[in-house]
This record gives structure tokens, C-alpha cells and sequence, in this order.
């Protein structure tokens, strides 16, 4: 019997996780040799840009750059490690579109990517605008079978690939930002987005970034906020206990909210000074972090704007997790 799915009600639809595809990777020629799943790719790494943006990932000339090896690949498009390679050679400039330009590092280290901006100016159209036979068409090309898996990796591989199994370590964890609704109108350069649902998960969009000196000053004001969040909720520790993805979302939530430009933040659809906000969230601990991760647990209500919730639970935790704490203690006495 087929899964029967559910029809959309209401605005349920703006509880999804978007990746982002720029139209003009499916509208324009210059694209069109590109697998749709190598587009999908691209899209999946401009997500990862914002973890960028958050941890100051810039080199010497101010080049926003990511991490994004074959296996992660591998994990967020769901195949194996030879398509995983071929997607990536798409990409790439030695033998593909060059939408992306890889870097080794050596010593075990993954590469570091660059993004290429996918639409090209007016003034170098003409000499940039690549003609069929530049591209290899990798839709139509057959990918070369191991002769034994277990030998060695195929000379195409991206050496990445020795890593271990993904993990949720800080090249890999993708789960950062949302795509909110882009309300702009239609252009070469729309964004088209596809739904993830993530279910009670929630990621934060990330703020916009500045240009130039004050792109600089606004990334080391994040991380100066982010470090001290984690300070101040005993990271180190309380990761240990709770899943680091999900703490790293908080923690997230956290630093856009506080490094808010905005004068007031909504809180349960009331305004609220943002300073007043900031000052509640910067002495929240590692006991407030316990009190909302069972008070996300214990919701049973339907939740259709997770990022609202979240922030309004955080910033509750700092007035009801005494008063939680201690009616735990008197229940756990009673039971004695």
C-alpha cells in the first residue's frame, strides 16, 4: 500500500528547512550540462556558508571559504562514494563548471573550498560564457567501478574520502541556517528552494554580513559573543550530555539574537527591548539548558514557527527553571 500524505493547512508549510538553489543554475544554458544533482550539491554548500560567516572562516583576502568533504557528500545527497567524487568534479574547475575551486591542505586535513559566485558580470559574459564542448557532459558519462573496493580509492577520489565516518564536528555539521521566505521579486538570480523537514529541529538563518572592514569587526563580534554563550553554559561539559548539533543550534539562536541590530525582539508576539533580551540571554547557564531541553521534550502542542518557540523558551528558561528545578526536587523527595 503507497504512503498516504497529508495535505498542507494553514501556513503549516513554513515549518520546513529549505536548501537553496539558484535559479539560474536551472534556467540558463551556461548551466545546462550540470547534473541537477551537482546543482543540488552547490546549493547545499552555499548553506554551509553561513556556518562560515559564523566562525570567521575568511582567509588573507577576505575569501568566505568551506568545508566539504566527500563524505559529507556522501551523507547529504545519500550515495556512494563514487558518485559523491563525480559530483564534486562537476563542480570543480579542472574538470568541471567551476563553481567551486578546492585547495589541499596536507597532513591529513580536509580541503578547503571556495565558493564561485554563480552569475557572471556584463562586462566578462562574453569571455566567460563557456561553450559546450568546455564542459564534459557527466550526465552522459559512465563513473569507473572499483576492481576491488577494498584495494585502494580510485585515482579520482578526493583524498577527503580517508576520513572516518561523518561526524557532527565543526567541518560537517551543516544544520545552521534556514531559508526564510524570500519575498524580492523574480530574477536570474532567484532562489529556488527545496523543503527538508527536520521535525522539531530548528536551524537559525544567518544574519547578513557586512562587506569589507565591517564584515570583519561584525564576525569577531559574533565569535566574541559566541564564546562567551558557551562559556557561560559549560559547552564543553553539557555536550557531552546533550547532542552537539543540537547545542550548537541554540547556541546559534543565541548569538543572532543577541547581535541583533533590531531595537526590540519578539518574544510569545510581544516586543520586547532588545537590550533587555540581550542581558537575559548572556546570563543564561547550563541549569537554563537543562530546563529547555525538557521543556522542548515535554511540548506537545503544534509548534509551526520552531525558531519563535525556541527563542521564547530561552528566554523564559531564565524566570521558570528555578521553579522547575525545584518542584523536581520536592516530586523526587516524595518518592523517597
Amino acid at each position: 500500500m503507497p504512503i498516504q500524505f497529508d495535505y498542507f493547512y494553514g501556513n503549516e508549510a513554513e515549518q520546513f528547512t529549505f536548501y537553496r538553489i539558484p535559479k539560474i543554475l536551472v534556467t540558463s544554458p551556461t548551466f545546462k550540462r550540470v547534473s541537477d544533482s551537482a546543482k543540488l550539491l552547490y546549493g547545499l554548500m552555499l548553506d554551509r556558508m553561513g556556518l562560515s560567516i559564523r566562525n570567521g572562516w575568511v582567509d588573507d583576502e577576505n575569501r568566505a571559504y568551506i568545508f566539504f568533504t566527500t563524505n559529507d557528500v556522501m551523507e547529504q545527497m545519500c550515495c556512494g562514494t563514487e558518485k559523491a567524487t563525480k559530483l564534486l568534479a562537476e563542480l570543480d574547475g579542472e574538470k568541471g563548471i567551476g563553481l567551486i575551486e578546492r585547495k589541499k591542505q596536507g597532513q591529513g586535513k580536509p580541503a578547503i573550498i571556495y565558493l564561485k559566485k554563480f552569475y557572471i558580470s556584463e562586462n566578462n559574459d562574453r569571455d566567460l560564457r563557456l561553450s559546450e564542448t568546455e564542459i564534459p557532459d557527466f550526465r552522459k558519462s559512465k563513473v569507473k567501478t572499483f576492481e576491488n573496493r577494498n584495494s585502494r580509492l580510485s585515482e579520482i577520489e578526493s583524498a577527503d574520502f580517508r576520513e572516518s565516518k561523518p561526524n557532527n564536528n565543526k567541518y560537517n555539521n551543516t544544520d545552521f541556517n534556514d531559508t526564510e521566505k524570500n519575498n524580492t521579486e523574480s530574477s536570474d538570480t532567484e532562489i529556488i528552494s527545496y523543503p527538508i523537514n527536520r521535525g522539531n529541529e530548528n536551524n537559525s538563518p544567518p544574519l547578513p554580513a557586512p562587506k569589507g572592514i565591517d564584515a570583519i569587526r561584525w564576525i569577531e563580534n559574533r565569535r566574541k559573543y559566541e564564546k562567551l554563550i558557551k562559556k557561560n553554559i559549560d559547552y564543553d561539559i553539557i555536550s557531552e550530555r546533550y547532542s552537539k548539533a543540537w547545542l550548537d543550534e541554540i547556541v546559534a539562536i543565541m548569538v543572532d539574537v543577541v547581535c541583533s541590530d533590531e531595537p526590540t525582539i519578539r518574544i510569545n508576539k510581544q516586543e520586547y527591548p532588545h537590550e533587555v533580551v540581550k542581558s537575559r540571554f548572556l546570563k543564561i547557564d547550563s541549569s537554563h539548558i537543562e530546563y529547555i531541553d525538557f521543556a522542548l521534550r515535554s511540548n506537545t502542542s503544534d509548534v509551526r514557527n520552531i525558531r519563535a518557540f525556541l527563542i521564547t523558551t530561552i528566554y523564559r528558561s531564565f524566570e521558570t527553571a528555578d521553579n522547575w528545578f525545584s518542584a523536581r526536587v520536592k516530586h523526587d523527595m516524595a518518592n523517597v
